[in-house]
């Protein structure tokens, strides 16, 4: 079954498996979200902050951060809001956070909310780190440590989006991905297989005769 990637295919998803009073709650946390966006350092926040911080108790942890992406989404937030969300957020809210930037951010302004969580040992956070907002704006020297954290770390290269378009012929991340192997085998360590599977992915194509 393909994952659900739209906003559209996001919140059919959640109409489908959530249950009649979880669904009735973000359809409730939607509608505050489109009506009063807010979010600019408002004191009492916007109603829909407290629904994206409550989505794990109301939608149950499989469907939180799914329903907290369509709920940012809905709220229209900006990269100041998204920020302080990411700031001010548990490892949960976070994750939310990258995982719906590629949906409502253009630019590089939230660049630094991705450098921060690929600086974490947490696999949750690194795998939404190097997701499709990072592959359209992470500068290739950034991308190429990203994912050899991801190698570092455990977290599967599938995780990373583009990864056959940005690493094709990258013959720099050939050369790291060579040097961390030989470092794990001196070490005695094994070598993740996934390196083997980036490294197939940096051959320059081959050119017809």
């Amino acid at each position: 079954m393909t994952r659900p990637t739209t906003i559209a295919e996001l919140r059919a998803h959640l109409d489908a498996t959530l249950t009649p009073a979880a669904r009735a709650w973000l359809d409730q946390a939607l509608a505050e979200a489109v009506a009063h966006p807010g979010g600019r350092d408002e004191n009492p926040p916007p109603t829909w902050e407290v629904r994206f911080a409550e989505a794990g108790r109301r939608a149950g942890l499989e469907h939180a951060d799914t329903a907290r992406v369509v709920l940012l989404h809905a709220a229209r937030a900006e990269p100041a809001t998204l920020s302080r969300l990411y700031a001010q957020g548990t490892a949960a809210e976070r994750r939310a956070v990258l995982t719906a930037l590629p949906h409502l951010v253009t630019g590089a302004e939230c660049l630094p909310l991705v450098e921060d969580a690929l600086r974490t040992n947490d696999t949750t956070l690194v795998a939404a780190a190097v997701g499709p907002y990072a592959a359209a704006h992470l500068p290739d020297h950034d991308w190429r440590h990203a994912v050899l954290k991801c190698l570092f770390i455990g977290v599967p290269v599938d995780a990373v989006a583009e990864l056959p378009r940005r690493a094709d012929g990258d013959t720099e991340l050939a050369r790291m991905l060579g040097d961390f192997a030989q470092e794990r085998t001196a070490a005695g360590r094994p070598v993740p297989e996934d390196l083997h599977r980036v490294l197939t992915r940096t051959a320059p194509a081959k050119k017809e005769a």
